[in-house]
């Protein structure tokens, strides 16, 4: 295992138990940007660092019970905190790497992802395993419930030019690994962009 990912375990398995309490009132924003997605009854869709699933239950519900919902995630601590939440029961948990998924060429109908671009080591590499994992014409959304700036205020931090989810940035890195950006919002509210796997 790569030192970044030991890293990404020991920050997320350290905060995991109470991951949920620190952020309470998110769950609005998650299931408005997986309304976004505008997934349909029978789809199949990857929560991609899925973390405790608290959009399991939101992407349960768009894709309905004949419908795929998987989550996957890096930290065992995390997955322990979705069963624990009861969220095993609106999809399937994975102990796996986003960057080498378990999944077959063109399964999936979507990928949604909160927080998880910040995380990749390989961002352009990684983005293009989701794109390997999803249809052509497929969606992804990288998501936040909270956007640049708010995020960066929490953190003690000032925004600068060079992070990843910066419009500038984010769409050629999108379009240099498969996808093409199709809206981007980024307020205090939330950060929500939308691609399309290309063809």
């Amino acid at each position: 295992m790569s030192d970044d990912h030991t890293h990404v375990q020991d920050f997320f398995g350290a905060r995991a138990a109470d991951w949920d309490s620190r952020f309470p009132d998110d769950g609005p924003a998650y299931a408005a940007a997986v309304a976004a997605l505008g997934l349909t009854e029978g789809d199949a869709v990857l929560d991609a660092g899925c973390g405790t699933g608290r959009a399991l239950p939101a992407l349960r519900s768009a894709v309905g019970t004949r419908g795929t919902v998987l989550g996957a995630d890096l930290t065992p601590a995390m997955l322990e905190a979705a069963v624990r939440a009861g969220r095993d029961a609106d999809g399937t948990l994975l102990l796996a790497d986003v960057a080498r998924l378990p999944l077959r060429d063109e399964s999936l109908d979507a990928v949604f992802a909160a927080g998880l671009i910040a995380h990749l080591p390989q961002p352009g590499a990684d983005l293009r395993e989701l794109a390997r994992v999803v249809r052509p014409d497929g969606l992804l959304a990288l998501f936040h419930p909270i956007g640049r700036r708010a995020l960066a205020a929490r953190q003690g931090r000032q925004v600068t030019d060079e992070d990843l989810r910066a419009e500038p940035n984010l769409r050629p890195l999108l379009e240099g690994s498969g996808w093409r950006m199709t809206s981007y919002v980024d307020e205090d509210s939330r950060f929500l962009a939308l691609a399309v796997r290309q063809g």
